[in-house]
């Protein structure tokens, strides 16, 4: 890896204490730095994450008030990852659901493409819940109208590596959703500006604390929404798209 490179690994976390303990001593075990954002956590994850922060030095806690979805959170944590100085960021779920062995996998990937987002794209076990499974080929499916390609194989795994130049300047420049409809949209967007995706296999269990904050309901809606603003933004770059695409 060159000099220049810079990673640390960014958790948002709302409520998971049971698990973030394990993730964060899994990422530690590589010798990378790592950035807690707690978004707006109960008394006590608040409390697993200030002993998680005090315990190393190498562990630090970003702390937001109230709760703003893990977008926002993901959001604060690149912006303050940029502000010390980092070249890439590693986003990684708190709930250990992703097998933080794989982070110098996806570290040398990063190195070798330093312009790319590396994206996890998941191998599931027998924990995946099926309505979820399928659930997440509707998405797929938009992204791939939406960007006009199928480079992004699945946009929703929270397991990623951003190139903190070009993303920065994106969520400065944009409006991307808050919440869960974050993941899929920040990379149609990142592809339309013509940064390249390398995807990653990697394997994913749900979750080991058995804390889910999906909202069926509202975060449906929200995804819904996401897709037919980025449909609509898409026709409008389809020109771009199509000249690349057949480029």
């Amino acid at each position: 890896m060159s000099a220049a490179f810079s990673p640390v690994v960014v958790i948002p976390v709302f409520d998971h204490e049971h698990a973030v303990g394990a993730m964060v001593r899994g990422v530690r075990a590589h010798g990378v730095p790592c950035l807690l954002v707690d978004d707006g956590s109960g008394p006590a994850c608040a409390a697993v994450l200030d002993g998680l922060a005090r315990g190393d030095a190498q562990v630090t806690l970003l702390r937001l008030r109230p709760n703003a979805g893990k977008g926002a959170a993901v959001m604060a944590g690149l912006r303050e990852a940029g502000r010390r100085g980092h070249s890439h960021a590693v986003q990684i779920d708190a709930d250990g659901q992703h097998a933080t062995d794989d982070i110098p996998a996806f570290l040398a990937r990063a190195a070798q493409h330093p312009d790319a987002v590396i994206c996890g794209c998941p191998v599931y076990d027998a924990s995946v819940p099926k309505a979820r499974l399928v659930g997440r080929y509707a998405t797929h499916i938009w992204v791939w109208i939406n960007t006009l390609s199928f480079a992004i194989r699945d946009s929703m795994c929270g397991f990623r590596v951003y190139p903190l130049g070009p993303t920065l300047r994106l969520i400065d420049e944009e409006y991307i959703g808050r919440r869960m409809d974050f993941d899929s949209e920040i990379l149609v967007r990142l592809a339309w500006r013509g940064i390249a995706v390398v995807n990653l296999p990697t394997p994913v269990t749900y979750p080991s604390d058995g804390v889910s904050h999906f909202d069926v309901l509202r975060d449906n809606v929200r995804i819904t929404a996401m897709h037919t603003r980025l449909f609509f933004g898409m026709l409008r770059r389809l020109p771009t798209l199509l000249r690349r695409r057949f480029a």
